[in-house]
């Protein structure tokens, strides 16, 4: 089991992701979309946090709590126009 840091999302412009998709099973992936499509719905209804654990390239994890503004084709944009490519996040809770 990997270690998971936690970082601000402030924290996370200073990070370098891969193009690489961090997730190998189909089913995760169609799981991270409708997770990340629901967190975007409670973001800019309810301004709800939700916590998104990531991998950068360098094969480290983290997690933050934040508020998913808006979800791309390629890209999550989190308040505060800081962006996480879809493929490094392993999981939306």
């Amino acid at each position: 089991m990997k270690t998971i840091e936690k970082i601000e999302k402030e924290d996370i412009k200073n990070l370098k992701f891969s193009k690489a998709e961090v997730l190998e099973n189909t089913d995760d992936i169609k799981k991270r979309w409708n997770d990340l499509f629901r967190a975007q719905a409670l973001g800019n209804l309810l301004q709800s946090k939700v916590h998104i654990t990531f991998e950068t390239a360098d094969q480290k994890t983290y997690k933050v709590h934040t508020t998913i503004w808006a979800v791309g084709q390629d890209f999550i944009t989190l308040k505060g126009g800081i962006h996480i490519p879809v493929g490094a996040v392993i999981e939306v809770d």
